[in-house]
């Protein structure tokens, strides 16, 4: 199907645990700037991963004063992988953007996702460490682990990208479907869902973006746990580009259409 510039709804996923402290100045920060730059065209779809606090009720009550918002219960397993996967089975636009609770996001980069995915390219993906970007308080242990992993995915997969863990990134819906299934369960989908878009051909743009640390509440991340997930995704993924890569590929209207690690046009 072709996509429709025109008529491109986004949609935006927020997986959400235990985040009363930070999800209603998220959401409100996102309208105000979508409605700022004049798309209305939108959904804001926070799915409740099992929360114990007042985070379903609060989104509950968003979605009742605005209708573009609304919240949906992880009836599964809980896990930030299988939230927001839960909320990519769900999600009804054509374009979707990955967004987190805790406000670390900036709305502002939203907006720039929204014209990306309308008009240049098939994927978003911001990157915190380019001579634009700005980020504030990033914690100096994470932030050496952070450079570290990246360095070797972009060594592995011959990337010039530099932030493939970042967890906020934007696609068109068809990348979506194109990428399943989705198997990581925790925040090794952050890495899963890029790279399977990168080794199946779809295009991406690179753009500097913000982020800083949450102020309320603790970031679920836990880098000892995390490792050996996200060791088995990354060699899962690079399997794939190592072996098969040259059989991967979009489809636009039925085209063959080469891989290239380091594609920024659409």
């Amino acid at each position: 199907m072709e996509f429709d510039k025109a008529g491109m709804k986004l949609s935006i996923v927020i997986p959400a645990r235990n985040e009363e402290g930070n999800i209603g100045r998220t959401l409100n920060a996102l309208v105000e700037h979508l409605d700022k730059n004049d798309i209305q065209t939108f959904e804001i779809l926070v799915v409740d991963d099992g929360s114990t606090d007042g985070t379903y009720s609060l989104v509950m009550k968003a979605g009742e004063r605005d209708g573009r918002i609304r919240v949906i219960q992880n009836t599964g397993r809980h896990g930030y992988g299988r939230a927001v996967t839960f909320g990519l089975n769900h999600f009804v636009g054509d374009a979707v953007v990955v967004y987190m609770a805790d406000a670390s996001d900036s709305p502002d980069d939203v907006v720039k996702y929204y014209y990306i995915l309308r008009d240049e390219a098939d994927c978003a993906f911001g990157s915190r460490f380019l001579r634009e970007s700005r980020v504030y308080d990033y914690p100096r242990f994470k932030l050496v682990i952070n450079r570290i992993a990246n360095f070797v995915i972009r060594m592995m997969f011959n990337l010039r990208y530099n932030d493939v863990t970042n967890a906020f990134k934007g696609y068109r819906a068809h990348v979506i479907e194109g990428c399943r299934p989705f198997v990581s369960p925790h925040f090794n989908l952050t890495i899963e869902i890029p790279l399977k878009a990168i080794v199946r051909g779809y295009t991406y743009k690179t753009l500097p973006i913000s982020w800083r640390n949450r102020d309320v509440g603790v970031s679920a991340l836990k880098l000892k746990e995390q490792g050996s997930r996200y060791l088995y995704t990354l060699l899962t993924v690079w399997f794939e580009w190592l072996l098969v890569k040259h059989d991967t590929y979009r489809t636009d209207g039925g085209q063959f259409v080469p891989w290239d690690a380091n594609s920024t046009e659409p």
